[in-house]
């Protein structure tokens, strides 16, 4: 089994999309080959907005995922001190820098996510970074 953290624009496209992204967003999501990692910072983006604005579908695609994760990044110390570390050295912005740092807690393989190569996120090298962006710029 693959450990994959999954990024809140993969669970945002599977969730609300129609197009290329969200057919490869739900791929990786039904891979029965892999196990899912994620944090309460990915529940924090997604979840709230989806439940304030009555998404009831959304809301409930989203729990389910996280009903699903097997692996979970706890909001540490540690955690935080490494993703200001990453924030420092490759200019992530906060969110990419936590959404690295927790993956990596909980060892998991790679990170994927709907940000283009050409973001900084992409600078990560401690964990596999996948796009699942259409190659436009």
């Amino acid at each position: 089994m693959k450990r994959t953290f999954i990024d809140t624009g993969v669970l945002i496209a599977a969730a609300r999309g129609q197009n290329d992204v969200a057919i490869r967003a739900m791929a990786i999501l039904d891979d029965p080959n892999r196990e899912f990692a994620s944090s309460i910072f990915v529940k924090l983006e997604v979840l709230p907005k989806a439940i304030y604005n009555q998404k009831t579908s959304e809301a409930a695609f989203y729990q389910a995922f996280f009903d699903a994760v097997t692996h979970w990044a706890k909001a540490e110390e540690s955690l935080i001190a490494n993703a200001f570390q990453e924030a420092c050295q490759l200019g992530l912005s906060a969110i990419d820098a936590l959404h690295v740092a927790a993956p990596l807690s909980v060892s998991a393989e790679e990170l994927i996510t709907t940000e283009k190569p050409s973001k900084p996120i992409h600078r990560v090298t401690k964990i596999k970074v996948i796009s699942i962006a259409l190659n436009e710029s």
